[in-house]
């Protein structure tokens, strides 16, 4: 299956490498892509804009496709959802749950110069970084893109209530299946809490799994697009 593979903000699509070609291993066609806006060198993208690159992505592959999406990505990932309910197998989300209609994408972090520059390290210290050493903590803030605020500010919009219908693996890091469960129970999630098909992955890592766990989360991620 063609598993297309959307970093959270700030990453470019190269992040994916190692992910990558575990997946290939596997039997899968993994589709790592780098968003407008984060690697392209412009800083004028709009969320849109990242819509329309990952729904060109789905339009370009014959069959079904498993999206996933890392982070503030699994917005995106569920924006397509919604766009594209029809050719969607399967909706993975790696850290993260998708915001709601009407909310913000992801406007977590001061807007300078038109961008959201990565925010240094102490809004994740604990057990979002606790497994980064020092050495991936330095190359990944180095290679951090900086969000254009069209990204960062753009607004959610969801229509098609067919989305619900997509089969969803939710791919645990930095909390616990059962801690995620607990969020959708308490309203943090309302989108998956109308999903009809919901899986969890456990997976023990920080919220960059793609760098510290590259196989097991391979694993998870083919095993989830194995699944009927």
């Amino acid at each position: 299956m063609d598993i297309l593979l959307i970093g959270g903000l700030w990453l470019h699509g190269s992040v994916w490498g190692r992910v990558a070609s575990e997946l290939e291993g596997l039997g899968h066609r993994p589709v790592p892509l780098t968003l407008p806006g984060q690697g392209d060198g412009s800083v004028s993208a709009t969320l849109d804009e990242q819509v329309d690159a990952v729904l060109a992505a789905v339009d370009a592959v014959p069959g079904k496709v498993m999206v996933v999406g890392h982070s503030a990505a699994c917005t995106l990932a569920w924006l397509v959802a919604d766009r594209r309910p029809e050719r969607l197998a399967k909706v993975a989300f790696i850290g993260g749950f998708p915001s709601s209609h009407g909310q913000p994408y992801a406007d977590f972090f001061d807007v300078r110069d038109g961008v959201m520059p990565f925010p240094g390290w102490a809004p994740f210290e604990g057990p979002d970084a606790a497994d980064l050493d020092d050495g991936a903590r330095r190359e990944l803030a180095a290679a951090a893109i900086p969000v254009p605020a069209g990204v960062a500010r753009g607004v959610v919009r969801l229509a098609d209530e067919r989305r619900f219908g997509v089969p969803v693996v939710v791919v645990c890091p930095e909390f616990t299946p059962a801690q995620a469960q607990e969020c959708i129970d308490a309203g943090d999630a309302p989108e998956l809490a109308r999903a009809k098909h919901v899986d969890f992955a456990d997976i023990d890592s920080g919220h960059w799994p793609m760098i510290t766990k590259p196989a097991e989360l391979a694993r998870i991620l083919a095993a989830a697009a194995d699944r009927p």
